[in-house]
């Protein structure tokens, strides 16, 4: 009787792509790798990844390239930016037009950037306040 060799896990047909700026300091994408690992933790069904559009990898077309080819058909692309700067404004759709056009069979959706969603906002504006010391209450 021979043991039964384990299966490859299918990969998701959806996946997560959380989009960051980039930067020299790798200690930089330690907050983005917190959040990639809270939401698989969240969603372990569907795969989620970072990618970065500058100074740090994957970049956006690098990972739509192994993801398209690992056979990923729906990626969604949430910018962790505070506002829709000029990198998500400009630099993100260029990059998304490129991707579509090497990979037709990808589904690709962009949601505006994280800072412009008011929950978001509404948590900052929470711990900002929070950081503030309580008055001194009246003798």
């Amino acid at each position: 009787m021979s043991e039964s060799q384990p299966q490859p896990q299918p990969v998701s047909q959806q996946a997560l792509i959380l989009f960051a700026h980039g930067a020299r300091d790798p200690n930089w994408a330690a907050p983005f790798e917190s959040l990639q690992q809270l939401i698989q933790r969240q969603r372990p069904q569907l795969l989620v990844k970072l990618a970065f559009l500058e100074l740090m990898q994957p970049d956006l077309p690098q990972l739509l390239q192994q993801l398209a080819a690992a056979g990923v058909s729906e990626v969604s692309v949430v910018p962790v930016f505070l506002g829709q700067g000029g990198h998500v404004r400009r630099d993100l759709p260029g990059l998304i037009a490129q991707a579509q056009q090497q990979h037709p069979h990808l589904t690709i959706t962009v949601a505006q950037a994280v800072g412009e969603q008011p929950d978001v906002l509404n948590s900052i504006a929470e711990y900002c306040i929070s950081t503030v010391p309580s008055p001194n209450p009246l003798p």
